[in-house]
């Protein structure tokens, strides 16, 4: 069983650790979360296991950009 995600007003724990300008909202709650450049995704940890967890463990983000 997985832990409830903390409060949306908490970050996601990938802003702590980028710089201020990659950070932006997640997708689906709108946490603040590492959302551009290297490494970046568009859900946080939490949404992205539950899009796993609904969909399968093949579910990753893929950059687009060329």
């Amino acid at each position: 069983m997985t832990t409830p995600p903390p409060p949306i007003t908490e970050p996601d724990p990938s802003a702590l650790t980028c710089p201020g300008d990659k950070i932006g909202p997640c997708a689906a709650c709108r946490r603040n979360t590492h959302r551009y450049g290297l490494g970046g995704n568009p859900l946080c940890a939490w949404c992205m296991t539950t899009a796993r967890d609904n969909r399968g463990p093949n579910v990753h983000h893929y950059n687009s950009r060329p």
